[in-house]
């Protein structure tokens, strides 16, 4: 099992520690960096500034948003960066929902979210093997674009740049069993936002389509800490944050996927407590249960022995969200 850094995007600014802690983390032995976006920071710029620093580690975007450019323009992000990184990237892609497609990007959801992210992956792969101009008979990303409110005059076109790898890995974040499935079938690897290794049999059947060297890549939430009820807190916030606020209350892909972990009831009152302005009741109300399956918190020893079930089932790359040196630390040498 490989290990990468998780940093997330940025809050209210950038964070000076994070080149710090990817420069560290490379000096460590860890596989790869990841760097995200919601509606702030977005994921290829701070991933830039660490390839200029590094030399070794591989760079993920976990995750770009679908929405936020056209699939041409997003192959051309990914095709430059692997290029000035000397072929590093990791290309790991998100639908989003509905509250930020429609809210932040300012574009309709898509009515069938699978068909329109097998299209958007069909056309990076287009440009990234760059075999012929890009074409393709789509509903959302139709090329050349023929729609009657188009001038009819597009043509097809291939990339004036020649891509460094035409099999540039693509993985996709996706929390839906036929999303999983479909992940399984279009892309290099998946990108779980919650895995609990308890539950990992769950996947096994979506799983079973993947190709050789399929990469699973959960992030999950790390602290070497005496106190256990305190590491967690951070992981409820993540929790109430993204059940609470990252969708809407009848349409939040994060709720149903805590539903489908076994706390429906538990969902639907953090979203409630979150939708009434209270957050410091919504995160309380998050599982500690939930919390702890779903991270690696606690004193060394602890941690040690919850590792052994992420390692015993199909997770490749263990993707960390920790930010202090002294975990990195012990994550790498525990995992060797």
């Amino acid at each position: 099992m490989r290990l990468g850094l998780a940093l997330g995007y940025w809050g209210r600014g950038p964070d000076p520690r994070r080149l710090e802690l990817a420069l560290h983390a490379e000096r460590l032995g860890y596989h790869s960096v990841w760097t995200a976006e919601s509606w702030g920071s977005d994921a290829f710029t701070p991933l830039t500034w660490i390839a200029a620093r590094t030399s070794r580690i591989l760079l993920g975007t976990a995750v770009a948003q679908m929405a936020a450019r056209a699939p041409t323009a997003t192959a051309m992000h990914a095709l430059t960066l692997d290029h000035l990184s000397g072929g590093r990237v990791l290309l790991g892609l998100g639908l989003s929902g509905p509250q930020v497609v429609e809210g932040w990007y300012g574009r309709p959801f898509p009515p069938s979210p699978l068909t329109a992210t097998r299209e958007y992956v069909a056309v990076v792969r287009q440009v990234l093997r760059r075999e012929g101009p890009v074409r393709l008979d789509g509903r959302f990303h139709p090329h050349p674009y023929t729609g009657a409110d188009g001038t009819g005059l597009g043509r097809p076109l291939r990339s004036i740049t020649h891509p460094l790898r035409p099999d540039l890995p693509i993985l996709l974040g996706a929390e839906g069993p036929r999303n999983i499935a479909q992940t399984a079938r279009i892309a290099d690897g998946w990108l779980p936002l919650y895995w609990s290794p308890e539950r990992a049999g769950s996947y096994a059947a979506a799983l079973a389509q993947a190709p050789p060297g399929f990469r699973v890549a959960p992030l999950v939430q790390a602290r070497v800490c005496a106190d256990v009820a305190e590491g967690l807190r951070p992981v409820k916030e993540m929790l109430g944050f993204y059940v609470g606020g990252m969708g809407h209350a009848t349409r939040n892909f994060h709720a149903e996927l805590m539903a489908r972990l076994g706390y429906e009831a538990e969902a639907r009152t953090v979203q409630r407590l979150f939708g009434q302005g209270r957050r410091a009741e919504a995160i309380t109300a998050v599982p500690d249960a939930l919390a702890d399956e779903i991270s690696l918190v606690g004193p060394r020893a602890r941690i040690a022995e919850r590792l052994a079930r992420w390692r015993a089932g199909p997770v490749t790359d263990l993707l960390v969200t920790a930010p202090d040196p002294v975990t990195l630390r012990v994550l790498a040498e525990l995992v060797g």
